[in-house]
């Protein structure tokens, strides 16, 4: 042991073996299976790493129970975000036939103008993804057809696609229905409202700043060809008026579950709340869905078709087909099902970081990267650089998010820093740079959606990278910076 390794720690040198590793499992992952390689073979990857890495432990004497000890303590803080997590599947599917979600996309297409596209294009992938808490169904939906929009009004592609990933990740950021945002809260330790609260301090102006960016370029580019888009937006509004009965009573379930936000009602049981409003929704305004979902004939009780359309909407798969092609694309979900590869890929995520953490190596690697650390600022400067780090070399966003996370929790602490002051650091530099990386599984899945290669929109995610920067400047300037003392005294 060098004399530069406290006493009782592994070398740094032996710390990383199981990192690298892992970094060369999942590029080998993102090689084999490109936009699927989260699908399973990351999953597989981190549990190979772990696998390294208590061995790596036993040798030097860590008993397993420490290890079993540590991955079960793990696992059990992320009890709640996997509950949360199902319920944003069964939340978006009753969501779905209710017509809560294709209401939503008809009156955010109302407002395409020419000339202002890129500015509105990231405002409706904004409100898309905050209500359904997925950057990549926005992406993967009026995503594509907005790059079609804006392609036939003259605009280049990659502004296209910075301005639909710019708006998808903004929504999924403040989202309490994504997944990213979940697993940052518990990472972190803090409760999901506060971390969204929280996040507004710097989420907010970086997406000021790309909506003016976009606002400007859009009026220079002279596009005029807006009946391009009016007319996409009332052919997508045709088929959705003849699927589903929208009108604005379909938001009464978005809006109670906004006021129980408000008030503080715990995540888990708000989205319970939601998705049996939507579900009731469905029954009362979509019977005709109601009667396709559930498959059932008209000689079947209305009863027992609402039972059975609702049941599976939440647990399983559940589309509503029309006569527009994309419409079909947008009306469709996953229900819990759906939310299972995400469970699974934290459960693998918290196994690795528990067994680094239980054979003392995340220890080993922290005190390498906080080395001379003084202030918050460098503290949140070297999350942002970690985070962005493992985003560029294990080459997955949940990674970028639990490994950092894991690792400098305890210093945050140490420096009587809220847990909400990591959270927000986590996202502002690990959710929103993923989608810049070519080889990341969010970088390869948005270039592969969109038809855009990910050099050609990388300039253009003005939000994407403005976050990073914001979260910096905001703990370069001491604004807010919330104290776990702070805290104690509430």
């Amino acid at each position: 042991m060098s004399a530069s390794t406290p006493a009782g720690l592994p070398s740094l040198g032996v710390s990383l073996i199981p990192v690298v590793a892992l970094i060369g499992l999942l590029a080998a992952d993102v090689v084999a299976f490109g936009e699927d390689s989260s699908y399973g073979a990351n999953q597989i990857a981190m549990l190979l790493a772990a696998f390294i890495a208590g061995g790596i432990g036993m040798v030097r004497g860590v008993k397993w129970e420490a290890i079993s000890g540590a991955i079960s303590h793990s696992v059990s803080q992320t009890t709640e975000a996997m509950l949360i997590l199902l319920m944003i599947g069964a939340l978006s599917g009753t969501w779905l036939i209710a017509g809560i979600i294709p209401a939503f996309i008809h009156y955010g297409l109302q407002i395409l103008e020419p000339g202002i596209f890129l500015f509105a294009a990231c405002i409706i992938c904004g409100l898309l993804s905050l209500a359904t808490g997925s950057s990549w169904g926005t992406v993967g939906t009026v995503g594509v057809a907005l790059v079609g929009i804006g392609s036939a009004l003259g605009l280049s592609e990659g502004w296209i696609a910075g301005a639909i990933i710019s708006g998808a990740y903004f929504g999924d950021k403040m989202s309490p229905l994504s997944d990213t945002t979940n697993i940052a809260a518990a990472v972190g330790g803090t409760d999901l409202f506060s971390h969204i609260r929280y996040m507004t301090l710097t989420t907010v102006p970086s997406l000021v700043v790309a909506l003016i960016v976009f606002l400007l370029v859009g009026i220079g580019g002279g596009a005029s060809a807006g009946d391009v888009s009016a007319a996409f937006a009332d052919d997508f509004g045709a088929a959705v008026f003849e699927a589903f009965n929208i009108h604005w009573g379909l938001f009464i379930a978005p809006v109670a579950v906004v006021v129980m936000i408000a008030r503080k009602v715990p995540a888990a049981a708000a989205l319970l709340i939601g998705t049996v409003l939507g579900a009731l929704t469905a029954v009362i305004f979509q019977p005709e869905i109601i009667r396709s979902v559930s498959g059932l004939g008209t000689e079947a009780g209305y009863g027992l078709a609402a039972f059975k359309a609702s049941i599976q909407s939440m647990a399983l798969d559940s589309s509503v087909t029309t006569a527009n092609a994309m419409a079909n694309e947008l009306l469709s979900a996953s229900g819990m099902a759906g939310m299972l590869n995400t469970v699974w890929l934290i459960l693998c995520a918290m196994v690795f970081g528990a067994t680094m953490q239980a054979t003392r190596m995340l220890e080993r690697i922290t005190q390498a990267i906080l080395s001379g650390v003084q202030s918050t600022f460098g503290l949140v400067g070297r999350t942002v650089g970690t985070c962005l780090a493992f985003n560029v070399l294990a080459s997955d966003q949940y990674l970028a998010i639990v490994v950092p996370g894991n690792m400098l929790k305890d210093a945050y602490a140490e420096r009587d820093l809220a847990p909400e002051n990591l959270s927000r650091t986590l996202e502002d530099s690990g959710t929103v740079t993923s989608v810049l990386i070519p080889w990341n599984t969010c970088g390869v899945a948005q270039s592969g959606i969109l038809g855009v290669a990910t050099w050609a929109y990388l300039p253009y995610c003005i939000f994407n990278w403005v976050s990073p920067i914001m979260t910096l400047l905001v703990a370069a300037i001491g604004f807010r910076v919330k104290r776990l003392t702070d805290t104690a005294s509430n």
